[in-house]
C-alpha cells in the first residue's frame, strides 16, 4: 500500500481505457498534490473550472477539499499512482434540506478517461448515505465537458441559463436509466482493462524451471506448441534460452520490452516481489498459477496488482486460453488444448476445467475462451461474462462458480448476457448448511440453494446439478432451436423405451399431449402397419429411416407440440436390412422448425452430437438426461420470451418515517433485536401494509377494553415478549374467545404461564377464513434482501411450499413469485372459482420487496399467517429483527478489495 491509500477508505475502480485509479477521501495530507494538479491546469481551464484565470482560488480550493473533513461536506480524490489527477466535493445547503453543492476538476491531461464521471459516482454514493437527495453545479455555458459529464451520468436534470452560467440539479435516485448508464460504463470500462489479459500481444512465463515436469515448463510448452501469435519469453536466472528456441532473462526487470501478461508460476513466497516487479516494468495483466498462498502472501499480491493497475486471474488455478485464430493463446497445464469455437468458459476449481473442456471437446463443441478462476481475488464470473458478451465471438457462456464477490453486480450482467446468448452454471454448493442464527419461519426457510436458485431464476442462468447435466443441456442448445413451450412429442421405436421417456419427460415437467385427430392420421399413414400415434408415437421396430425422417418432418411441423424427444432401441431387423433409423435423426439439410433429442439404448456416452453436412441432434444414454436438457431449455426459452419487468412506482410510502424509526430503536437497542408490534405495526403503515386491526393490551383490563375498541365479537389474544417467535408452539395463543370474561380469564392465564416474560398481549379479532400464507424478508449478508413467498401457517416448514426472489422486485418478479408454489393454483380460485386478492397480494410482496431496499437494518421480516380472500390480503401476525448495519451500493463501480 502507498502513502497515498488509507485501509478500509481506500477504493479502486476502472476508467474508460482499463486504467486503475484509487479514489479516495481527501485528507490533510494531500494538499500539496491537490495544489499541484490545480496549478498544473492551463489558464483556459482554471477559468472553466473557478471562473477566473488567477490561482487565487485554485489555493482556496485545495485549502478546502483538504481540510479537516467535516459533516456536511464530502472530497473524493483520483489517484494514479501518487499523482491527483481529479477532485469531486460536495457541501450540504445550509439553506435547503436534502441538497449539496458540488464540483469537479480533472488534471489537463487526463481528460477523456472517464474520471469525472466515475468521481461524480462515488460522490453520489457518499451523499445518498448521508441523507442528501439532490446536487447543484454550476458551470460556464461553454464548459462543454463539464455539462456532458453530467448529461452523461444518468440522472435526473434540470438546467436554468442565467447569462453565461447555467445551474444544474441533479437527482440522485438510482433508477433504472441510471443503473443502466453505470452499466455500460463498467461493461466498457472492464473488457478494456481485460484486453492484455485475453488477448496479449505479448506473454512472459516467470518460473520456468529446468525439469520438463515443472508446471511453468508445462506452460511455456503449451502456450510455445499451440501457436500463440504474439511475443513470447520466459524468466530463469540460469539459462538464457528455453529448449533453443524461448529467449530466457534473469528477471522480468530485465525484459527488453514490456510484456502485455505474465504467468506467475513461482514458489508462494515468491509471488508478491514477483508481482511487484511485473508491475514496476509496466506488466498490464497477471496469471497467477501458484497455490497455498497465506495472508500477507495474498495480500501482497493484491495489492501490487492494484497498485500497478494490473489485472489478475487466479491465483491457485489452472491458467487461461484464447483459441482466437489472431491469438491462439494456450497458457494452461492441461493435458489437451481446448478446441476452437465458440463458448465461453470459467471455471473456479481446475479440476473440473479440465473435465469440462475434455467433454465439450468431446462433442465437438470449441471454446472461444476459457478462464480457470481459481481463488477468484480479481477478475470474476461477472468480468467474463462482460468480456463474452463484447468479443464479438462467444455465443454460449459456460460457468462453475463455487461462490459470489457481488451477486447483484453478477445478476444484472447475466440478465442482460443471457438476453442474447444462453448462460449455463453448476449450482454447486448446494449441500451448504443453512444459516444457524434463523430463527423465524422465513430465515428458517431460506436456505443457500433458495437464495442461490433465486438469482440464477431472475437473471436467467439455466442453473445445472452437475457438470455432466450442465454438458447435456449444452449439446442441445448448441444443435437445436429453442422450444416454444413444454409440449413434447415422444416417439420410440418400443413401447417400453417409450414409457421411459415419458415418464421422464413427465418428472422434468414437461407435458406429452395427446395429438389431434388429423396429425395422428398423417403420422400413421407414413408409419408400418401396427404403428399408434396417439402420443408417445410408437413406430414399431419394423420403421425405416425414410418413414422415421417423415414422422420427425410432421411432428416438427405441426403446432401441436413445441419438441420431439426420439427414443430408439437396436434392433435385429435395423442390423438386417441396413436401415438404421438413428441415421434419419439429423436432417440431410437445414435444421427442423422445432427441436429434436435423442435417447440411443445402446450408447456408451452420456451425450454425443450426430452430425450431418449443415445440422446436429443431441444424443443421450438415458432418458432422464434428455428430458432435464429439454426441460432446461424450455425454462430459460420462457424467461426470454417475458418481458423484462420494471419496479411500480408505489403509492403511501414514507421511507424517510421507516428510517426515523428504526434508527430509534437502534439508538435504544444498540446491538438491534426483534421490534415490539407498535413498531412492527409502524413500519407497516409506513410501507402501506394492510394490517388486521389490533391492540395492545399491557394487562387484563387493557385487553378487555381493546376487545372493546375492536368491536366485541370474537378475539384472538396473543401473548408477546421480546424474542418470542413461534407462539402456538409455546402455548402463547388463545383464540375464539367472546366476551370480556372470557378474556380476562385469558390473559390472567397467560401472564400467570410467562411470568417474567411476559410484557404484554396484543389482540386481535378472529379472521374470517382465508388462505394461509407466508411472505417475508431475510437479508442475505452477501447476496442482499431476499423475498420470499409460500404456504403459511402453523405447518409452513414441514410443508415446504415456498419460493424467494432477490430484491428489488420488478412487476414481473412479483408475478412470478405468486405463481411459483405448488399452492398457486389455490390462489387463482381452483376448486372454489374465486381467486384470492392477487392484486393486493402483489403489492404486499413489491412493499416488502421496498421495505428491505430501503432499510439495509432490516435483518428479517416474517409476516405468518398472511389471509388470502377475494376481498383482502391481511397479515396477522408480524415478527421483524432490526440489526445495526449499513447498505452496500452494488452497483457502485469498484474493484474487488479482497
Amino acid at each position: 500500500m502507498t502513502s497515498t491509500e488509507r485501509p478500509g477508505e481506500s477504493v479502486h475502480a476502472l476508467l474508460s481505457d482499463g486504467t486503475t485509479v484509487c479514489i479516495r477521501p481527501a485528507g490533510p495530507e494531500d494538499h500539496g498534490r491537490v495544489l499541484r494538479m490545480f496549478t498544473g491546469m492551463s489558464p483556459e481551464n482554471l477559468r472553466l473550472r473557478f471562473f477566473t484565470v488567477g490561482t487565487d482560488s485554485a489555493v482556496k480550493a485545495a485549502d478546502r477539499i483538504c481540510a479537516t473533513r467535516a459533516p456536511d461536506t464530502r472530497a473524493l480524490l483520483a489517484l494514479a499512482g501518487d499523482e491527483v489527477i481529479g477532485t469531486a466535493e460536495f457541501h450540504r445547503s445550509p439553506t435547503t434540506p436534502g441538497t449539496a453543492d458540488i464540483g469537479l476538476a480533472v488534471a489537463d491531461t487526463w481528460h477523456g478517461h472517464g474520471i469525472g464521471t466515475l468521481l461524480l459516482e462515488h460522490l453520489s454514493h457518499a451523499a445518498r448515505a448521508a441523507g442528501i437527495r439532490s446536487f447543484t453545479a454550476d458551470a460556464l455555458t461553454e464548459n462543454h465537458l463539464m455539462l456532458k459529464v453530467i448529461s452523461d451520468l444518468g440522472l435526473r436534470t434540470a438546467r436554468r441559463f442565467d447569462g453565461p452560467e447555467v445551474h444544474c440539479t441533479i437527482e440522485l435516485a438510482e433508477d433504472e436509466l441510471y443503473l443502466s448508464a453505470v452499466d455500460e460504463r463498467g461493461r466498457t470500462a472492464d473488457v478494456a482493462s481485460l484486453e492484455p489479459l485475453l488477448r496479449p500481444v505479448s506473454v512472459v512465463v516467470i518460473g520456468v524451471g529446468r525439469s520438463p515436469s515443472s508446471v511453468g515448463r508445462a506452460l511455456l510448452t503449451n502456450i510455445r506448441a499451440h501457436g500463440f501469435t504474439g511475443q513470447l519469453a520466459a524468466v530463469n536466472p540460469h539459462t538464457d534460452a528455453i529448449d533453443g528456441t524461448t529467449p530466457c532473462y534473469p528477471s522480468v526487470g530485465q525484459l527488453p520490452y514490456v510484456p502485455d501478461l505474465a504467468v506467475l508460476a513461482v514458489p508462494a513466497p515468491a509471488v508478491p516481489d514477483v508481482a511487484e516487479q511485473c508491475g514496476k516494468h509496466g506488466v498490464k495483466a497477471l496469471v497467477a498459477v501458484t497455490s497455498g498462498l497465506d495472508g500477507g502472501q495474498a495480500a501482497g499480491l493484491l495489492a501490487a496488482c492494484r497498485r500497478h493497475g494490473m489485472r489478475l486471474v487466479g491465483p491457485n488455478c489452472l491458467g487461461l486460453a484464447n483459441t482466437e485464430q489472431a491469438v491462439r493463446l494456450d497458457a494452461t497445464f492441461a493435458a489437451a488444448p481446448p478446441r476452437a469455437g465458440t463458448a465461453g468458459v470459467a471455471v473456479q476449481s481446475g479440476g473440473v476445467g479440465i473435465a469440462l473442456l475434455g467433454a465439450l471437446s468431446r462433442l465437438g463443441i470449441g471454446v472461444s475462451s476459457f478462464v480457470s478462476l481459481g481463488d477468484k481475488y480479481d477478475v470474476s464470473g461477472n468480468d467474463l461474462l462482460q468480456w463474452w458478451e463484447s468479443d464479438g465471438v462467444t455465443d454460449l457462456a459456460l460457468l462453475h462458480l463455487e461462490s459470489f464477490g457481488n451477486p447483484r453486480a453478477f445478476s444484472r450482467t447475466a440478465r442482460r448476457v443471457a438476453r442474447t446468448m444462453p448462460v449455463l452454471t453448476v449450482d454447486a454448493g448446494r449441500s451448504e448448511a443453512g444459516r444457524r442464527a434463523a430463527a423465524s419461519h422465513t430465515a428458517a426457510i431460506a436456505t443457500p440453494t433458495m437464495t442461490r436458485r433465486a438469482l440464477f431464476h431472475q437473471a436467467g442462468v439455466i442453473a445445472t446439478d452437475s457438470v455432466g447435466d450442465l454438458v447435456a443441456t449444452a449439446a442441445l442448445l448448441r444443435a437445436q432451436p429453442l422450444p416454444a413451450g413444454a409440449r413434447v412429442a415422444v416417439v420410440s421405436n418400443a413401447g417400453g423405451a417409450a414409457v421411459l421417456a415419458a415418464d421422464a419427460c413427465a418428472e422434468a415437467g414437461l407435458t406429452i399431449p395427446e395429438l389431434p385427430g388429423p396429425l395422428i392420421a398423417d403420422l400413421l399413414a407414413i408409419l408400418p402397419h401396427g404403428a399408434r400415434a396417439a402420443n408417445p408415437v410408437d413406430t414399431t421396430a419394423a420403421v425405416s429411416g425414410k418413414q422415421l425422417a417423415a414422422c420427425l418432418d410432421l411432428l416438427t411441423g405441426h403446432g401441436a407440440v413445441d419438441t420431439v424427444l426420439v427414443a430408439l432401441v437396436p434392433t435385429a431387423l435395423a442390423t438386417a436390412t441396413g436401415d438404421d433409423p438413428a441415421r434419419a435423426l439429423v436432417p440431410p439439410s437445414g435444421t427442423r422448425a422445432r427441436p429434436v433429442a435423442a435417447v440411443l439404448l445402446d450408447q456408451d456416452v452420456p451425450v454425443r452430437l450426430l452430425s450431418g453436412p449443415v445440422a446436429a441432434v443431441p444424443a443421450y444414454a438415458e432418458p432422464l438426461s434428455a428430458a432435464r436438457a429439454l426441460a432446461h431449455a424450455v425454462a430459460y426459452a420462457h424467461w426470454r420470451a417475458e418481458p423484462l419487468g420494471t419496479a411500480p412506482a408505489l403509492q403511501g410510502v414514507d421511507s424517510e418515517a421507516a428510517a426515523v424509526l428504526v434508527a430509534g430503536f437502534l439508538s435504544r437497542n444498540p446491538e438491534g433485536g426483534w421490534a415490539g408490534p407498535q413498531l412492527c405495526g409502524a413500519l407497516l403503515d409506513a410501507y402501506g401494509i394492510p394490517q388486521s386491526p389490533w391492540e395492545w393490551a399491557a394487562d387484563a383490563d387493557a385487553a378487555v377494553a381493546g376487545a372493546e375498541r375492536l368491536g366485541g365479537g370474537r378475539m384472538a389474544l396473543k401473548a408477546y415478549w421480546p424474542g418470542l417467535l413461534h407462539k402456538t408452539e409455546v402455548g402463547a395463543l388463545r383464540l375464539d374467545l367472546e366476551g370480556p370474561q372470557h378474556i380476562r380469564t385469558a390473559y390472567t392465564e397467560l401472564a400467570r404461564n410467562f411470568a417474567g416474560v411476559m410484557t404484554g398481549a396484543v389482540v386481535q379479532p378472529m379472521a374470517a377464513r382465508g388462505i394461509e400464507l407466508v411472505a417475508g424478508v431475510v437479508q442475505d449478508q452477501v447476496f442482499g434482501p431476499l423475498v420470499l413467498f409460500g404456504l403459511g401457517g402453523t405447518a409452513t416448514e414441514v410443508l415446504a411450499d415456498h419460493a424467494a426472489r432477490l430484491a428489488p422486485l420488478t412487476d414481473c418478479d412479483a408475478h412470478d413469485l405468486i405463481t411459483a408454489p405448488r399452492c398457486a393454483p389455490l390462489l387463482f380460485g381452483h376448486r372454489t372459482g374465486r381467486a384470492v386478492d392477487l392484486g393486493g397480494l402483489e403489492q404486499l410482496l413489491l412493499r416488502l420487496s421496498r421495505m428491505a431496499c430501503d432499510l439495509p437494518q432490516l435483518a428479517e421480516a416474517d409476516l405468518n399467517p398472511v389471509l388470502a380472500r377475494p376481498d383482502a390480503i391481511l397479515p396477522l401476525d408480524v415478527r421483524i429483527r432490526l440489526l445495526p448495519h449499513t447498505a452496500q451500493d452494488p452497483y457502485l463501480r469498484r474493484l474487488r478489495a479482497r
